[in-house]
């Protein structure tokens, strides 16, 4: 969102990388002189136990100038009551540094009942309490301050995602290539090798007749399925479209860390057995190039969740074997696709190189038909109610009855402001919906005053309890993406942030979110955790603190607004998480008065 930077082409020369490596190593020089956020770059320090009582530790030693800090490394695990030792939440041993709790590899192999055919493996499972972590995940070995956008898009540091695994086997495509200490992002991807920037300006022409691009196509809001290291969303940003990345942790297992890292909006997650967490009707796209996803499987199932997601006169976009390729079983599984598409009515407008490009249907009255003939299957009428949290897949499609509630959405960023049927449906009012806006702007205003940093320190934010997305929209102007969760328990206000040309998800932060440690510069955290309170003891303030840890990066801010006796509890439990803590009076929405947390985790490693 905000201002673009014009980068440099895909395909790089030689020089023009070397030049590009003595300006990140200028970058470089500034964090480590601590001009980054105003503060020392160097990490605080938190030691490992002696190894047996009475030891030497040479690494006290070496380090003895150091800040230092009295929580341990032990691989501690949540308890019933939970328990936080004076020394503070232990830290998790270093091994542990990308720990992700509801996609672990080690303990969903364990499950014997999943759909592995189906890739349920892959979705996010959460192990019962008594097995997950309960200890702050530490950073790996040499990690530094991450790269400001938007030089991100294109370098990030290699120790702060030392895997090389993606380099090797899609570095010829032009995935990720290793540059010294750094990871450079040429802009390629599986199907785009030569650049994103020629394959969307094709998709453009493919969508308009050549008249036009993605962005007169009336595209605004995109689903990247499979997105890898989601070059294809970085490079929709010059045209103002806002994109959903996700793709899930498999052997690929660090594409989305990749992505977070670049600074670009993306989390872990698959097409498999359940509705993916966004809400029906919400983008213009979705794409899928090359992105392993059997579409032609189970009576296109898995088709009919991207018909759910997509709006009227909504394009999917498939570039694949099976679209250009007429060897091996590619002419069978086209054919299938086709039967599939044209039994939901969708239009198949362009198939050019690799790439074919369908049009969900405006008009009901063909899928009708094909319904009263047994073509296809109707979904109930109350089915696209209910937040799409681990709801089963559905073998239906869902149908507009009522063409009142189909609304002709505005361009970005008209939508931000403009009101919508969806805040209608809640009972919203335009007086009030104006009104939160105004809030937010003032609000957010005084945020960046607070902070006293420079913008471009903070890149990728969280607002884990959005309701309208009225503070995702007050930082529209700055160069920012924002992730705006909606619990799944909290009214359904998420289909008002896509109409306004918003991102976000659903959740429940009973659980930790999909995403790797260190993916978020800034949380914001209005009156959730005390929504939770009354849940039970399965789902405590603690348990969120933890989870706001892990994915907040050293240094990161983490705003907290909330009944006083939940603010006072944090205030108190913020040392033992190795947080620094300022308060501060701000305006609330009744125009009174009331406290905020600003907290701030602290850059710190194990030695």
């Amino acid at each position: 969102m905000g201002r673009w930077w014009s980068p440099a082409s895909a395909a790089v020369e030689p020089r023009s990388v070397q030049l590009l490596l003595v300006g990140v190593a200028l970058v470089a020089t500034s964090f480590y002189a601590g001009t980054l956020f105003g503060s020392s770059a160097s990490p605080a320090l938190v030691l490992p136990p002696l190894s047996r009582p009475g030891s030497p530790d040479s690494s006290r030693s070496k380090v003895a100038d150091a800040p230092m800090f009295t929580n341990r490394v032990s691989l501690t695990y949540r308890t019933k009551p939970v328990r936080v030792p004076d020394h503070g939440v232990d830290v998790c041993p270093l091994e542990y540094n990308e720990y992700v709790p509801c996609h672990d590899a080690a303990y969903i192999s364990s499950l014997k009942n999943l759909d592995r055919s189906r890739h349920e493996d892959l979705e996010s499972i959460c192990p019962p309490r008594e097995k997950r972590l309960f200890c702050l995940v530490p950073p790996p070995n040499d990690y530094k301050i991450p790269i400001r956008w938007p030089t991100s898009r294109d370098y990030v540091w290699h120790s702060n995602v030392n895997h090389s695994h993606l380099a090797d086997v899609k570095g010829g495509q032009n995935w990720v290539h290793e540059k010294g200490k750094l990871w450079w992002f040429p802009g390629g991807g599986t199907h785009f090798k030569h650049g994103a920037s020629e394959y969307i300006e094709r998709l453009g022409n493919m969508t308009t007749n050549n008249t036009g691009d993605l962005r007169s196509a009336g595209v605004v809001q995109v689903l990247d399925v499979g997105c890898g290291v989601a070059s294809f969303s970085a490079y929709l940003l010059p045209l103002d479209i806002q994109t959903m990345s996700f793709a899930p942790k498999d052997g690929h297992e660090n594409q989305i860390q990749f992505a977070v890292e670049r600074g670009i909006g993306a989390m872990i997650s698959v097409l498999a057995t359940k509705q993916l967490p966004y809400p029906g009707n919400s983008f213009e796209m979705v794409h899928c190039s090359r992105c392993r996803v059997d579409w032609h499987e189970n009576d296109g199932i898995l088709l009919k969740e991207v018909d759910r997601l997509l709006r009227p006169n909504g394009y999917f976009v498939y570039s694949a074997p099976p679209a250009y390729r007429k060897d091996k079983d590619f002419p069978v599984i086209w054919k299938k696709l086709v039967n599939i598409t044209t039994a939901m009515c969708w239009r198949l407008i362009a198939k050019h190189v690799q790439t074919a490009i369908w049009v969900k249907p405006e008009d009901e009255s063909c899928r009708q038909k094909n319904a009263d003939m047994k073509l296809l299957n109707i979904c109930e009428s109350n089915d696209n109610v209910l937040p799409s949290w681990k709801i089963p897949l559905m073998n239906c499609v869902r149908l507009n009855r009522d063409k009142s509630e189909i609304q002709k959405l505005h361009s970005r960023p008209d939508r931000l402001s403009f009101y919508f049927k969806s805040l209608e449906m809640i009972g919203v009012t335009p007086a009030r919906f104006e009104k939160n806006n105004e809030f937010w702007k003032n609000q957010v205003h005084k945020y960046w005053s607070l902070f006293d940093v420079e913008k471009t320190s903070i890149r990728n934010v969280m607002d884990m309890n959005a309701n309208y997305g009225g503070f995702a929209a007050a930082l529209s102007n700055d160069p920012v993406w924002i992730m705006n969760v909606v619990p799944y328990t909290m009214s359904n206000t998420l289909p008002v942030v896509y109409d306004r040309g918003l991102l976000g998800s659903y959740h429940d932060w009973c659980e930790p979110f999909s995403t790797y440690p260190r993916s978020y510069d800034l949380l914001h955290a209005f009156h959730l955790i005390s929504h939770y309170e009354s849940r039970n003891e399965d789902c405590l303030l603690e348990d969120i603190m933890l989870e706001m840890d892990r994915i907040i990066r050293p240094q990161g801010f983490i705003i907290i607004r909330d009944e006083k006796n939940t603010l006072s509890r944090i205030i108190d439990l913020a040392p033992k998480f190795l947080w620094d803590v300022s308060t501060h009076m701000l305006e609330n929405e009744e125009n009174g008065t009331e406290l905020v947390l600003i907290c701030r985790k602290k850059f710190w490693a194990i030695v």
